[in-house]
């Protein structure tokens, strides 16, 4: 799930297809303003060698052929399906999809999947070297995979192609969303990253300055919501109509799932539910 800023990464229409020699993306036909051009279903591994699936996507039959008719086109033998969170755009395919590769899926919560994998864990797939990275904020459960040789990391919705990412409060915490970008931009210096594979959106390169642009653009977004409440606003919503309106149409949850992370950031108070 995405935010509206069509400043930050690229703004070129993203059709998918192979980004890296062991990296394809099959793009989901669930595009939407929350999901950008759809959710990026990554097929990581060699052709002719062992493979893994990334966010499998929606439990859309087509989608799902797609991903299996790719993996038979790169003469993959499947291994496992990982899952960067469990929102439905990324994971509600994958028991599916497990079911017709005959193959594990793997996520931080139990729930989702088959087994649990977490940060430390580092995963062979074929001659890929897949290093797990704990990412929390936009979900309490994301993880981001670092493709080692490849200098790649696949990230989710904690960074995006396009635009930046919503803090999925109350699951979402925007304390955890700061500290795992940190953690990324680290990650991106010291191993002096050339790729990111986002789960919405383009991939990018250079994803230390896009980190950075990320880091940027919330706390100019904090500093907004903060005036707003130094001038009087008194509740999420007011934050809302004061910092983000006028909306297009459908992301309103969205944009007061991110205040309501920003004000229990700024106030240490837990926001009302909305009732809608």
């Amino acid at each position: 799930m995405s935010g509206r800023s069509p400043v930050i990464g690229s703004t070129e229409p993203w059709q998918s297809g192979e980004v890296l020699p062991t990296a394809y993306c099959v793009l989901a036909p669930n595009a939407s303003p929350m999901t950008l051009d759809g959710t990026n279903t990554w097929i990581i591994g060699r052709p002719g060698s062992a493979g893994a699936v990334v966010d499998p996507g929606p439990a859309d039959d087509v989608h799902l052929a797609a991903v299996a008719l790719e993996l038979e086109r790169r003469d993959m033998r499947p291994q496992l399906i990982l899952l960067t969170h469990g929102h439905a755009d990324h994971s509600e395919g994958a028991a599916r999809l497990a079911e017709t590769l005959r193959v594990p899926v793997l996520a931080l919560d139990p729930r989702q999947g088959d087994g649990t994998v977490g940060a430390g864990d580092v995963l062979a797939v074929g001659d890929v070297e897949m290093a797990v990275v704990a990412t929390p904020g936009h979900s309490s459960d994301s993880l981001s995979f670092h493709l080692v040789a490849e200098r790649a990391v696949m990230t989710g919705d904690t960074l995006l192609g396009r635009g930046t990412t919503v803090v999925a409060w109350p699951d979402g915490s925007l304390g955890d969303y700061l500290a795992s970008l940190e953690t990324l931009r680290r990650l991106a210096h010291d191993n002096e990253l050339a790729h990111a594979l986002p789960g919405h959106g383009p991939a990018a390169v250079r994803p230390g300055e896009l980190l950075a642009e990320y880091v940027q653009h919330r706390h100019e977004r904090l500093d907004q919501v903060r005036a707003a409440i130094e001038a009087g606003a008194a509740s999420v919503a007011e934050v809302v109509a004061m910092v983000y309106e006028p909306l297009p149409p459908g992301v309103y949850p969205a944009a007061y799932a991110s205040a309501a992370a920003q004000w229990e950031y700024l106030t240490g108070r837990s926001p009302q539910h909305p009732a809608w």
